[in-house]
């Protein structure tokens, strides 16, 4: 099995939102906190055993594929390439840009890193999402370094698929600095019908597969995953001292709308929101922690959506919203539970609009077509999720050969 190595870039902050008090909602600003559990050795990434990936380097024309979490240390992986005079020749930037700042979805333009000189090219919003042959010639190794949160709609992965896919056709080598998976401690959801295939979802994994994105790139391989059977030059810098059991909280948040290990846990629950006419709580400082809508019944808590970096325009923008807050969930409780339904089951019974209350982007998340006809049929969250086992169990024995950690 080939080794595997990541990088690491950039730094953002969330802005929190006026209110009136009236309002009754509470606008505390979270932020992440560093996970230290006592007699837990520290654990190293990829980015930081440069003794394994500098020498692969050495007298070639490089390219870098990372945004604000590629920190090596306290210092961004590009600066610390410079610093160690390696010759970088382009910044590749993926969704949300460089800096992490970019709504979801937003095109990003090209640009100079003011700090380096550097140009950077941004890959979200390109044709494919993939670099021209123009732009592949001018380099001859891809050292890619992004932080994960470890689901089929995250779109990191796919980054990284598309890009080895670019790799493997123009003969170029690409070295992943792996980092840990913050929610890698279960396998939970459907595997994705490849006829929703899109930008939210683009392998045959599960909602949450559990690996890192180093396991990952191995299986893209492995299982020739990638167009025309193609097969990249990959080697992958694993993690030191991580498991799968490792609880790891990430030291920046990895896009502008999770800010916390809060938002991290719930993400695989409340992104399904996206694919309906509720609100997550994009344009508030707790975005995927909370849910709402102008018509929910029988709620005292309300917040209104503001336009703020990172979320311009966000559903129901300026309406005031009520609904749920989960923000008091205890982060043990959204661990046990894995996917959980009843938020979005929640939601469709107390709007009573039926169908109405989906959009077609629901099935490119959730990456089948039964869910929601289930949830409309009236079935719990715990029928649904055990149609889905199989799918868990076969997906756990397939990725087996790919696992770079401990189980």
């Amino acid at each position: 099995m080939k080794k595997i190595a990541v990088l690491f870039l950039l730094a953002f902050c969330l802005s929190a939102f006026s209110q009136t008090p009236s309002e009754k909602v509470d606008t505390t600003t979270m932020v992440y906190q560093p996970h230290a559990k006592p007699n837990q050795q520290r654990i190293k990434v990829g980015a930081e055993q440069t003794g394994r990936y500098f020498p692969l380097l050495q007298g070639k024309r490089i390219a870098v594929l990372s945004n604000q979490t590629g920190i090596v240390g306290k210092e961004h992986l590009v600066d610390l390439l410079k610093r160690n005079h390696f010759d970088i020749v382009g910044i590749f930037s993926p969704e949300h840009g460089f800096r992490g700042t970019a709504d979801a979805g937003e095109q990003v333009a090209n640009s100079i890193d003011e700090k380096t000189g550097i140009p950077i090219w941004s890959l979200y919003g390109s044709k494919g999402g993939k670099p021209s042959a123009e732009k592949m010639n001018l380099f001859d190794v891809l050292v890619f370094d992004l932080q994960d949160v470890g689901t089929r709609f995250y779109t990191y992965y796919i980054t990284m698929a598309r890009m080895m896919d670019a790799c493997a056709a123009s003969g170029k080598k690409m070295i992943v600095l792996d980092r840990p998976n913050p929610n890698g401690f279960y396998v939970d959801g459907p595997l994705l019908d490849m006829k929703y295939k899109s930008g939210v979802g683009w392998l045959p994994i599960p909602v949450v597969h559990g690996m890192t994105l180093g396991e990952l790139a191995l299986m893209i391989n492995g299982e020739k995953w990638l167009p025309d059977g193609r097969i990249c030059d990959v080697t992958v810098i694993p993690c030191e001292n991580y498991t799968h059991q490792t609880l790891y909280e990430l030291p920046i948040p990895p896009s502008p709308n999770l800010p916390n290990m809060h938002a991290v846990y719930l993400y695989p629950s409340t992104c399904l929101f996206e694919g309906t006419v509720m609100s997550l709580g994009r344009g508030t400082s707790f975005p995927f922690q909370i849910y709402g809508h102008p018509n929910y019944k029988g709620s005292a808590f309300c917040f209104i959506p503001r336009s703020m970096p990172g979320a311009k325009n966000p559903p129901l923008l300026n309406q005031k919203c009520c609904g749920v807050d989960l923000r008091n969930i205890p982060d043990e409780q959204i661990r046990k539970n894995g996917i959980d339904l009843s938020y979005v089951i929640d939601a469709y019974n107390n709007l009573q609009i039926g169908e109405s209350f989906f959009t077609p982007f629901f099935e490119k998340l959730v990456g089948v077509d039964y869910i929601r006809k289930d949830i409309m049929a009236g079935k719990s969250a715990e029928e649904i999720k055990m149609k889905w086992e199989n799918d868990v169990q076969k997906f756990k024995k397939q990725r087996k050969t790919y696992l770079l950690y401990k189980e």
